[in-house]
């Protein structure tokens, strides 16, 4: 099978084309579709030609490829492309001996550097690979992952992961949940993390030459700057060391929480920490984080089941949100 990256994206937008039974795609249709999803996902103008679908289709159709069931439909002096059975796709296809064998030696490559330091994530990895391979042998799906299938922006994580690779500067555009229109901004990304099942890019913004985190599913489309790429200076590590999520006001210092756990919350939290920070004693737990909304709708979650003890400032802040919440349900 082909190994090129561009190639393999097409034949995966060619196969959601051909599996769709309500439209017609003639070439002229599949050349503008893969030539508008390669430009979304790698944040650049992609032009794919006549010929490159045409041997793409041929491809597929063969036995070194996906021994796809294309058929080309004639409608009037054009004709259309499509699967003869409607229930196929690729992606459907079980892997080959050869697949299966490079699938193991990548889990036995994973396996032997999860006792690293830094590689914890890899059991993560080898566990779902794994499970991919025992679905290669039973319809019984036995493990799953949190993972939102509809969540949205995840198309620019591989544009923006290739910009911080190579240092590209990108202009950006971006609507937040207050804003009525797109603003643009000249952006250096520098880090991508994960909080809360939605991704987030952190980078320097041109304009006010500061750190500034953009949500994923907020942006609306990524192009090319001129603009050189301003260089990080910042530690993520130690960016993310004292906060919970992702918002950092880099002006506040750490706060002392002391919160009072119920027995039935506590056992839970011993086992899945809120912060790196914590420590319990007596079921008195102590935090010590900066004050952000992460915070508090992170304890706002445990309800009834914790009780703030200090600081009155965190205190006050949680009161207010639990009022103006009383208050939607008890007018």
């Amino acid at each position: 099978m082909a190994t090129n990256k561009n190639a393999v994206l097409r034949y995966k937008i060619l196969d959601s084309c051909f599996s769709n039974p309500y439209r017609k795609f003639f070439i002229s249709d599949l050349i503008k579709i893969c030539g508008e999803k390669l430009s979304e996902h790698f944040g650049y103008e992609v032009t794919v030609s006549r010929r490159t679908i045409l041997d793409d289709i041929k491809f597929m159709r063969s036995l070194a490829g996906y021994d796809a069931p294309i058929i080309s439909v004639p409608d009037g002096k054009k004709v259309y492309y499509q699967y003869e059975d409607p229930d196929f796709s690729i992606l459907k296809k079980p892997l080959s001996t050869k697949e299966m064998e490079s699938l193991n030696e990548a889990l036995q490559i994973l396996n032997r550097m999860k006792n690293l330091p830094g590689f914890d994530w890899v059991d993560s990895i080898s566990a779902k690979i794994n499970s991919g391979l025992d679905l290669q042998h039973s319809e019984r799906k036995i493990i799953s992952f949190e993972e939102n299938e509809f969540l949205v922006g995840t198309e620019f994580l591989s544009p923006l992961y290739q910009s911080i690779l190579n240092k590209n500067a990108l202009k950006v555009s971006y609507k937040s949940f207050r804003s009525e229109k797109p603003i643009h901004i000249i952006f250096s990304p520098q880090y991508l993390k994960q909080y809360n099942n939605r991704w987030f890019v952190f980078g320097e913004n041109h304009e006010f030459k500061s750190i500034q985190n953009l949500a994923l599913d907020r942006i609306k489309k990524l192009s090319p700057s001129k603009h050189p790429y301003c260089e990080s200076t910042v530690d993520f590590e130690e960016y993310f060391e004292d906060i919970i999520g992702v918002t950092n006001d880099l002006s506040k210092k750490p706060i002392k929480v002391i919160i009072e756990l119920s027995d039935q919350v506590a056992p839970y939290i011993v086992t899945k920490p809120m912060h790196g920070s914590q420590k319990i004693k007596d079921n008195i737990l102590t935090l010590n984080v900066k004050h952000n909304q992460e915070l508090e709708t992170l304890l706002l979650s445990y309800g009834e089941r914790i009780k703030i003890l200090e600081p009155q400032s965190l205190v006050d802040a949680l009161k207010l949100r639990v009022s103006d919440q009383h208050n939607h349900y008890f007018k």
